[in-house]
């Protein structure tokens, strides 16, 4: 195999690893599907079960079991469709966007501290390749992350 994919390859495995050590996990922190699921919903607005399994690839069961727990721990909660559909949709709570923004705001503490010795065209750079690698993931799999 190419060197440069097999580098590619661990380094992401080992960034996955990483990013969750950047910050605490303890007290409120949104486990990883919540966060990445209220992210979701913050960025399109109330979503049914339908929308999110388009939008993850993941089956109704997995979903189910991920936004009941949601639905517990407040940060979710079903609406009608705003729209006027059939489906009940989720929409991010107060408490939802609150922690979520915790959250954000201590992955964006983490990673200013891993960067600091960085030159601000070093992070550029990183930001845009990273970007690039995640648009070219979702279109491979046809699921495009809203941006704005």
């Amino acid at each position: 195999m190419d060197k440069p994919l097999d580098q590619i390859e661990f380094e992401t495995m080992l960034l996955g690893r990483h990013m969750s050590l950047l910050t605490s996990r303890g007290g409120e922190r949104l486990d990883r599907s919540a966060y990445i699921l209220l992210s979701r919903i913050q960025a399109e607005g109330p979503m049914s079960i339908g929308q999110l399994r388009d939008a993850f690839g993941l089956d109704t069961s997995t979903l189910n079991r991920q936004t009941a727990a949601m639905l517990r721990a407040g940060v979710v909660e079903r609406i009608p469709d705003p729209d006027g559909g059939i489906a009940r949709k989720f929409a991010i709570t107060e408490e939802g966007e609150r922690r979520l923004a915790n959250d954000r705001s201590e992955n964006l503490t983490g990673l200013e501290k891993l960067l600091a010795d960085w030159t601000p065209e070093e992070a550029t750079q990183l930001a845009d390749c990273l970007g690039r690698l995640n648009r070219d993931i979702e279109r491979l799999d046809g699921r495009p992350w809203p941006r704005d």
